[in-house]
């Protein structure tokens, strides 16, 4: 089942990208024979900016049609991709609307599409594309990869997005509400400790403290991590200005660092830590800036 479902994501995004495939064509549909798609992304509409799309629609009308599908015999069109202009057209007291009407689709195409459509409009929020991420590796049986090919992101930015669902429900209704911003989460799943991470996340929201301030405590976490007990050694002990050195490089990156000398007087390496792919992750973006 997993190696046919994969094999359907391809022919789903030409089908996405392929604006001649027979059979569909731009037409003109009522507004109310629409309903929304209940495999939708999208779970947020936010009122003020529906609000806004409607006027712009009834000044200049809309710009880019809807996609919807309709069985032979259905008395019903359903969405795949634009509920968001097909409310803001309801709004705007549109009784039509431009319509890419697309036909004979098995459910798997139904929800590839609506799913592969709405990832790539760049106003979905993170928590409803993590969603719609792991909806493709799970009804497609797509890998990480294959999703970050198709909709033009690397491996590690979707699988970034999709470690923001282990966040717990209350942080993440914030984030999907816009109370708290994408970098706010990234920050806060740095932190491991469930307790310490939502006691952060309340601090944000009450005193409006910035991503950068959620990073520091979280490297400042990472660094007050105990130490391993350090083995016996005949090595000369480290001079002061070298354990100075590690304290601050350690109080960065937010986590233990060693300065180890090497054979010679004039060379050595710099060992840095990391504790989980979380914190290798977090790391390496400290050490890329």
């Amino acid at each position: 089942m997993r190696k046919a479902l994969g094999r359907g994501i391809d022919s789903l995004i030409v089908a996405v990208q392929d604006n001649d495939i027979s059979g569909d064509m731009v037409q003109r549909v009522p507004v109310d024979k629409i309903r929304p798609n209940r495999l939708q992304p999208r779970k947020i509409f936010d009122d003020g900016t529906l609000a806004e799309l409607a006027a712009s629609i009834k000044e200049r009308g809309l710009l880019q049609p809807i996609t919807v599908w309709k069985d032979a015999g259905e008395e019903y069109y359903e969405l795949i991709a634009g509920e968001r202009r097909w409310r803001a057209s309801r709004l705007a007291g549109l009784s039509e609307i431009d319509a890419i009407v697309r036909k004979n689709l098995n459910d798997e195409q139904k929800l590839g599409l609506s799913l592969i459509e709405n990832i790539q409009r760049e106003d979905l929020n993170a928590v409803d594309t993590a969603l719609a991420y792991r909806t493709l590796m799970k009804q497609f049986g797509a890998s990480q990869t294959e999703i970050a090919k198709k909709v033009g992101k690397s491996k590690a930015a979707v699988s970034n997005t999709i470690r923001l669902l282990e966040l717990e429900e209350e942080i993440l209704n914030s984030l999907q509400g816009g109370l708290i911003s994408e970098g706010h989460a990234r920050a806060l799943i740095s932190i491991p400790d469930k307790a310490r991470r939502l006691e952060a996340y309340r601090k944000i929201i009450s005193d409006k403290i910035s991503v950068r301030d959620v990073e520091a405590y979280a490297q400042g976490f990472h660094a007050r991590r105990p130490r391993p007990a350090a083995r016996s050694s005949a090595r000369t002990p480290k001079s002061p200005e070298v354990v100075g050195i590690e304290s601050s490089l350690e109080q960065t990156l937010g986590t233990k660092v060693e300065i180890l000398p090497g054979a010679g007087p004039q060379n050595g390496k710099i060992v840095i830590h990391y504790f989980s792919l979380d914190d290798f992750d977090r790391i390496t973006q400290i050490l890329k800036k």
